[in-house]
């Protein structure tokens, strides 16, 4: 455990549309964010990659991303359909849902695919400080969790490994686990239903607890437009209007002053992996 209370402060969802790589630029160049991850198979993945080329020092993972939760907009793996048919819906998309992912996927085709991810963004010039997970899928049974160990040993990345995870892990891969990889002792991110309150309290309390160790606030960023509205639409939760606020949270002086006053050190990613 680290001895003083250390945060990452991280955005997940990079490659998602072009607002979100804007704002996620945005959130970098300011400091309002520390790290942050790339949806491989999704369209403004190679956008991203170009923006990366000229900001090489940026601290960016791989989201490793089975699942495809938006109602319209939609993507499928980086793999052909005939590689991976146990990870897509009837229509060649992701499964919308971790549920549905941990129900289907085939680990030896979840392997290949995510894998494939990797490849790609190193191919593209991504230089991945770690590994992470969207919605969690990696984690939807104890299969894929031994692939994700297996590849991040393999490549030599660090992944995000939260200490609450070992409780749902059978006994043998959480001492694996343990044994291996930096764990993160805290994670903290904005229940699905959104603040009681508002945004700078919300997230207030969450610092509140931020506590000696090693800690990850998540974050989802992108500009409240016309895009980021389309594609998601009918999903308020880490929608336009949400991500806008997260955005503008990151950046305000309120937050980096709670920071200051609480004596919360940032990190990134590539710092972790140097305790590996």
């Amino acid at each position: 455990m680290l001895p003083m209370p250390s945060s990452l402060v991280h955005a997940d969802d990079i490659g998602l549309a072009q607002s979100v790589n804007d704002a996620t630029n945005k959130a970098f160049a300011s400091g309002g964010i520390t790290s942050g991850s790339i949806m491989v198979p999704c369209p403004w993945f190679v956008d991203f990659t170009e923006h990366f080329k000229s900001h090489p020092n940026l601290d960016v993972g791989i989201h490793i991303t089975l699942t495809s939760e938006w109602d319209y907009y939609k993507f499928g793996g980086v793999l052909p359909s005939t590689e991976i048919p146990s990870l897509l819906d009837e229509n060649g998309y992701f499964y919308p849902t971790t549920e549905e992912v941990g129900q289907h996927a085939d680990p030896l085709e979840a392997e290949k695919e995510i894998r494939a991810q990797i490849d790609r963004a190193i191919a593209y010039g991504i230089k991945p400080t770690h590994l992470d997970t969207h919605m969690g899928s990696v984690l939807a049974k104890p299969e894929l969790v031994q692939i994700y160990m297996k590849l991040s040993k393999e490549y030599n990345i660090p992944v995000f490994a939260p200490r609450m995870m070992l409780f749902a892990m059978p006994e043998e891969i959480r001492d694996l686990v343990k044994k291996e990889y930096v764990l993160v002792d805290r994670m903290f991110m904005l229940d699905v239903e959104g603040p009681d309150a508002s945004w700078e309290e919300e997230y207030g309390k969450m610092i509140e607890k931020v506590s000696p160790g090693l800690n990850v606030m998540i974050v989802h960023l992108a500009y409240d437009n016309a895009e980021m509205q389309a594609v998601a639409i009918n999903h308020p939760a880490f929608g336009a209007t949400w991500r806008e606020k997260d955005l503008n949270y990151v950046q305000s002086q309120t937050f980096h002053d709670l920071l200051k006053e609480k004596e919360i050190q940032l990190v990134t990613w590539k710092e972790i992996g140097s305790l590996k």
